[in-house]
């Protein structure tokens, strides 16, 4: 694609949202980011990336998750730097300036994370939402994680619970409501590929028209 294009992707666990924009990401020949996200921020903020991953899409602004800081970016356990503690809010300030600088390098795609609300008023983002019947999402987290259809059932519930907590505590806006994102796709009932075609399409649309 020769105009620049960013693609801000939310999902529902068990939607196929990650597998959606991997393709979608691989079809336009752009970039696809997710854990890479908190990769970015590790290295450019100097902090050990477990840190990040601990608090990925977690909304708490409580020491829950607050570790202490040493001298070279290495976690200790520690209350002497009780200035250089990590609340998940920083962290999710190093992130934002991660996701910023990813979308300035190229064309991408994004999976969560409040991306959507980071890149807001950008000309060239558009964002949209991965739905499917829980049914459906319980069968492909049984076949994902081998866990039996009760266990997937709840691990859906407290995912998306995590999810929208996260999203709806940094953003200005609803997760998963349909006004909140340009576009919302149900996989269920157009499936993983056909998701894919309606989120190419999109792109080439909207290239088109602010081209």
């Amino acid at each position: 694609m020769s105009k620049r294009i960013v693609i801000c992707i939310g999902r529902e666990f068990g939607s196929g949202g990650r597998e959606i924009g991997c393709a979608v990401a691989e079809k336009l020949g752009i970039p696809f980011y997710d854990k890479e996200i908190l990769k970015k921020a590790a290295k450019d903020s100097g902090i050990v990336e477990e840190l990040f991953e601990n608090a990925d899409e977690k909304p708490t602004n409580s020491f829950l998750y607050t570790l202490a800081i040493g001298a070279h970016g290495q976690a200790v356990n520690s209350f002497t730097n009780y200035n250089d503690y990590l609340t998940n809010d920083k962290l999710f300030l190093f992130q934002t300036d991660a996701i910023r600088k990813m979308a300035d390098e190229s064309s991408c795609v994004f999976i969560g994370r409040c991306a959507d609300y980071i890149l807001r008023g950008r000309k060239d983002m558009f964002s949209a939402f991965i739905h499917a019947p829980m049914e459906l999402r319980i069968q492909r987290i049984c076949r994902l994680y081998n866990l039996e259809e009760d266990a997937a059932r709840s691990l859906i519930k407290k995912t998306d619970r995590s999810r929208a907590n996260y999203h709806n505590f940094y953003a200005d806006r609803d997760w998963g409501a349909a006004g909140s994102y340009d576009m919302s796709i149900n996989s269920g009932k157009f499936g993983v590929d056909g998701a894919v075609q309606m989120l190419v399409a999109a792109a080439e649309t909207f290239r088109s028209k602010n081209s």
